[in-house]
């Protein structure tokens, strides 16, 4: 069941999304070498009660995980890509760190994510972490009214051919508002034209990311942190956005969109 927003949930949404978009700004700023994952974890949740924000994650229990996640962000390091369960690990020099979190202000849902390397880059990181950021403004260029949700899809799985990198069906981008999944799914690949045509007010978080060398995951004995299969290197990036009449809002920017 779809819920489309009004301008002012989307603009409550907006205040999330801003919110979101500091606190990884000030992680990014802190992940260096000889830094904790588990410091970046603490001050993530730092943040949160600063704020008066709820996290989406503490407490979430979907199928796929073991338990319920007690964490207030993902920490992703070199071929984990997905639900990287924080732990006792100090960043090394030229590692690749994604960073996903979501929360919720005033009942409002944002969700973002953004891949870094810390300290030193090797090109093919670079590359790797570029293809998921251009993929993603990809998919916010084909969220126009009226076109479908595979016009989405099909842009975010162009750019990923381009790049020379295959891609993952089985987790995507997704609908959100007041809870942190909502309908739709939104695959990171597709056929233009087709499936549910994109009208104003549809919130949705796209998040392409790919591995290096497969298409293939594995879990950690953690249940939760998800690898390549082949142990590759992998990037995720993330925005929150709106349909409109005309452009999309991006909301999890760190510039105000709405007023």
């Amino acid at each position: 069941m779809l819920e489309l927003k009004t301008p002012r949930e989307i603009a409550a949404m907006d205040v999330t999304g801003t919110f979101i978009a500091e606190l990884l700004d000030d992680l990014t700023g802190r992940a260096r070498p000889g830094v904790n994952l588990l410091d970046l974890e603490q001050r993530a949740r730092d943040m949160i009660e600063e704020r008066g924000a709820v996290s989406c994650y503490w407490d979430y229990a979907p199928s796929f995980g073991r338990g319920p996640f007690r964490n207030a962000i993902c920490l992703s390091v070199n071929d984990a890509v997905l639900h990287g369960l924080p732990h006792d690990y100090v960043l090394r020099d030229g590692d690749l760190l994604s960073m996903d979190i979501a929360v919720s202000i005033g009942g409002w849902v944002a969700d973002s994510a953004r891949s870094i390397i810390v300290g030193a880059e090797r090109p093919e990181d670079r590359h790797l972490v570029e293809a998921t950021e251009m993929a993603l403004a990809a998919g916010i260029a084909a969220a126009l009214p009226g076109n479908r949700l595979g016009d989405i899809s099909a842009a975010i799985g162009a750019v990923a051919a381009d790049y020379g990198y295959p891609v993952n069906t089985e987790f995507g981008g997704h609908g959100l508002g007041r809870t942190m999944h909502e309908d739709p799914h939104v695959a990171n690949v597709g056929r233009a034209g087709r499936g549910l045509v994109l009208r104003p007010g549809l919130t949705l978080a796209l998040e392409p990311w790919f591995a290096a060398g497969t298409d293939g995951i594995v879990y950690d004995p953690d249940g939760w942190t998800i690898r390549s299969a082949d142990g590759s290197r992998t990037a995720h990036s993330e925005h929150t956005i709106a349909i409109t009449e005309g452009e999309p809002l991006v909301l999890t920017k760190r510039e105000r969109v709405t007023e």
